[in-house]
């Protein structure tokens, strides 16, 4: 058990509670909010809160996309990567790759399932207005999983990085910027999958408890690592790299490709164009407030 001092352990443990169960409630309460409402109003009652709650929601990814998980993957992969020739750009093509990969699989899923949808159905988007009649046989699950594994293995390293420090001051600061930005991400992710998704309930409800799950994970494999060797070298490798990478570069796919155009050009567009492009707004500056603070 050497390598952690009793008080830093103490702390690392109740960073690894606090990180499970505030993004937890903060996904959780807006999906019982949202099923109430439903149960208590028509369909079409709420559509305008629930589209700017949604653009905000889209504005809070994109900040993510741009200000967070692009810049950190790209800062590792240079720093843990080989370069190939000294104007190559590895880490852009890494990213790049990561893109290419779920537009790959999206299609040849598409292309290969029996009795599959129409040949409109690849630019049906994941979040779909939930008034629309859309079959559930179109790639939007795949895409929701792709979120959400893209989200989870970025909330991991955070996690990870956070069970490897030694400082007890560092380790507050740090837990308290991943507490605020996986809340905000949490609040987002269950807008996004409840509002507008047509994934059932309780695969929504997986979706945001194993993005809850995932910090406290890593934070537990950094605590493990410490415990065992103290000396074990940084996690930042270069596997970690370019599974960081990879994973930047499908957020970036659900984050253009999906989530904005959905958002911006949605069929009922209530409450109007302004409003919701004003709400995207509010939620990129909120989470490029909380990148500037942490």
């Amino acid at each position: 058990m050497a390598g952690v001092a009793p008080p830093l352990l103490g702390l690392k443990a109740g960073c690894l509670v606090a990180l499970a169960l505030v993004p937890l409630l903060c996904g959780i309460l807006p999906a019982a909010i949202l099923l109430r409402r439903r149960l208590q109003a028509s369909p079409s009652a709420g559509a305008g809160i629930r589209g700017l709650l949604s653009c905000a929601a889209g504005g809070v990814f994109l900040a993510a996309c741009l200000l967070d998980i692009v810049p950190d993957s790209l800062e590792d992969l240079r720093l843990q990567t080989p370069r190939l020739s000294p104007d190559f750009p590895l880490p852009e093509l890494i990213l790049a790759l990561g893109f290419l990969l779920v537009l790959v699989v999206e299609h040849v899923l598409l292309d290969c399932s029996e009795g599959g949808p129409g040949p409109d159905a690849a630019s049906e988007p994941l979040l779909s207005d939930p008034e629309s009649d859309v079959p559930l046989s179109s790639s939007s699950p795949f895409r929701a999983l792709v979120l959400t594994l893209s989200l989870c293995l970025h909330s991991t390293f955070e996690g990870l990085a956070l069970g490897l420090q030694e400082s007890a001051a560092r380790l507050l600061r740090l837990a308290g910027a991943v507490l605020l930005h996986k809340a905000a991400m949490a609040l987002s992710l269950s807008l996004l999958l409840l509002a507008q998704s047509r994934l059932p309930l309780r695969w929504a409800l997986v979706a945001l408890t194993a993005f809850a799950l995932a910090s406290p994970l890593g934070l537990g494999l950094g605590l493990v690592l410490t415990l065992q060797d103290p000396s074990s070298p940084s996690p930042e490798s270069g596997v970690r790299s370019v599974l960081q990478g990879v994973a930047a570069g499908t957020f970036l796919y659900i984050t253009f490709l999906e989530v904005l155009p959905q958002e911006l050009h949605s069929p009922s567009m209530a409450p109007g164009r302004l409003p919701r492009v004003l709400a995207l707004l509010l939620g990129f500056s909120a989470m490029a407030a909380l990148r500037l603070l942490g």
